[in-house]
């Protein structure tokens, strides 16, 4: 055994780094004198050929004290020099983070670590309930293809498996063990970022200069947490569609799903008449941003001129005669109120966050405004009752396995968040990252973009409209400007939509972050197969985009972002 480094800088502990052949461990030694801990001397690796530095990662075990959360310490299991067409050479670095409770998975996570390093870090977040590996090998969420990939550019990139594995789709029973729901809640964020900064300063003998965040839908969620929890390891992030509201937006799902159960299974909206209301919402709505193109950009217009689509009488002209189920191009009474429902917002009878005096309202689903109906998501093309529709799945999920614990409870007859009060409060302190208080990620210099499609079936654009209303409470208009952008794009779905977008992010928050140059109007292109490479401009919200009544509709240059 060779000793290869010692540090004690008023450090209450001694850390030595040991090498024995390929494996490299930081061994804990117990001091007499209390003192302040320092980081451990880490194996300069920077000199070294790509091949000799990443096979001097494989192994290598790291305390758990040099992460700040609770873990039992991390291991490298493989460390792999590639060198690729698409990414050049980077050593793929595949570890585990061990948990405490012997019940608990492990969180398995990777960091790819390039030859020509930029200076800068990239974490990517997850999908859904997570439980698959962010690999940080691809395209960041919703990048252009036709960029390079952030690993190509240099980016040191990581991410996990949030700290369990499953088959995907709203899996949940790693919600019955509460590390497991810890660590998916928030912590896997900053104990796979405190493990990848280790590893990147034993690769090149710094840490990044800039650490950036990007995510979509639950990785939306996770970079508010990065934000909102660890803003010191931060410099920029970008949020697209954020489920940041976890817990009230599983418990709207929830009520949602009841909506189309009502009325003994009467209330049931099946495909064949979704498209038919659909059908209504664009013949009523696709010329109010002055061109028929497929997508609805003035929402608000839309919202009025169908307003009679809510009603129970003959001025509906989408409702089935007498109000009853009577075929699938109209839709019955029992049906219309199952729209009525989603269209208000849910409220709870108790408070769960101390943040404002709206943190136990979530907003509308806005079906009357053509949102809601894309990917399948309503209710989920090909099913044939209530418990198809997509939201059946997390607002069941969640309440009988996170918050009740029962898997027998039936959560469309039995389930009332109010005989929860307390454990949705305790759920939402761990799995939502829904404060407005930035104040430590503004102090600091952190940059934060967020958007949202307005075809998005799965969650509401109105939760992330909600969000930034509260930051302009807090904070101002114009303090928010200085560190905060939100835009809001029409015709981005979910995972689809009609206008299947997909824009550079990332190069809008380096520029701010690193040059001070703030975002303004931003460019999206869609990359559906039949309207491949049309533009559009991304406008700050509550702005959209209107065809200025002449040039190639196909180009963003032919419109203008108006309120």
């Amino acid at each position: 055994m060779k000793i290869t480094g010692l540090s004690l800088i008023k450090s209450s502990r001694i850390f030595l780094l040991v090498q024995t052949g390929a494996l490299l461990a930081f061994v804990y030694m117990p001091s007499t004198e209390t003192v302040a801990q320092t980081r451990p001397d880490l194996p300069q690796l920077a000199g070294l050929s790509g091949q000799q530095d990443c096979s001097q990662l494989n192994g290598a075990v790291i305390p758990a004290s040099f992460i700040s959360l609770n873990t039992n310490g991390a291991t490298v299991q493989s460390a792999e020099l590639i060198n690729d067409e698409q990414h050049g050479e980077f050593c793929q670095v595949l570890g585990s983070i061990h948990s405490v409770t012997y019940n608990a998975p492990d969180i398995k996570f990777q960091v790819n670590l390039p030859a020509n390093w930029n200076g800068k870090s990239l974490q990517f977040g997850g999908g859904g309930l997570n439980g698959t590996l962010v690999t940080g090998l691809g395209h960041y969420n919703r990048q252009r293809p036709d960029e390079e990939t952030p690993l190509a550019r240099g980016y040191v990139t990581l991410g996990s498996d949030s700290g369990h594995q499953s088959a995907g789709g709203f899996n949940a029973d790693f919600f019955l063990f509460e590390e497991a729901l810890r660590n998916f809640g928030h912590e896997q964020i900053k104990k796979t970022h405190d493990v990848a900064m280790l590893l990147i300063e034993s690769r090149y003998g710094n840490v990044p200069d800039f650490n950036y965040f990007i995510g979509g839908s639950q990785g939306g969620h996770e970079t508010f947490d990065a934000v909102q929890r660890y803003p010191d390891d931060y410099h920029g992030a970008v949020a697209a569609y954020p489920a940041h509201n976890l817990i009230m937006l599983h418990l709207s799902a929830n009520n949602y799903a009841k909506a189309l159960h009502a009325n003994e299974g009467a209330s049931w909206i099946n495909p064949e008449k979704a498209r038919t209301f659909v059908s209504h919402v664009y013949t009523a709505c696709d010329s109010l941003d002055g061109i028929e193109d497929g997508i609805i950009s003035n929402i608000s217009a839309c919202r009025d001129s169908n307003s009679s689509l809510k009603l129970y009488s003959d001025a509906n002209p989408i409702r089935c005669a007498g109000g009853r189920d009577t075929a699938n191009d109209c839709l019955s009474d029992a049906q219309i109120q199952a729209l009525n429902a989603m269209d208000t917002p849910f409220e709870l009878s108790f408070s769960i966050y101390a943040d404002d005096e709206r943190n136990s309202i979530f907003p509308r689903w806005s079906p009357f405004e053509g949102s809601t109906f894309f990917d399948g998501g309503f209710p989920n093309l090909g099913g044939s009752g209530p418990g198809d529709a997509l939201q059946f799945q997390p607002g069941n999920a969640t309440p009988q396995y996170a918050i009740a614990q029962n898997l027998s409870l039936d959560t469309m007859n039995d389930f009332d968040p109010a005989a929860y009060a307390g454990r949705i409060s305790e759920l939402a302190s761990i799995m939502s990252a829904n404060s407005t208080n930035l104040d430590a990620f503004h102090e600091r210099g952190g940059k934060l973009i967020f958007y949202h499609g307005l075809a998005d079936d799965f969650i509401p654009y109105t939760s992330s409209i909600q969000y930034w209303e509260r930051l302009q409470n807090r904070y101002g208009s114009d303090t928010l400007e200085e560190f905060v952008r939100f835009y809001t794009i029409p015709g981005m779905g979910h995972i689809t939509g009609p206008f299947n977008a997909r824009l550079s992010t990332l190069d809008a928050l380096e520029a701010w972050v690193e040059l001070g140059q703030a975002p303004g109007e931003l460019e999206a292109v869609d990359i559906n197969q039949d309207s491949a490479g049309r533009t559009r401009p991304v406008c700050h919200y509550p702005q959209w985009p209107r065809y200025n009544g002449s040039g190639n509709p196909d180009s963003a240059d032919s419109f203008t972002c108006v309120e």
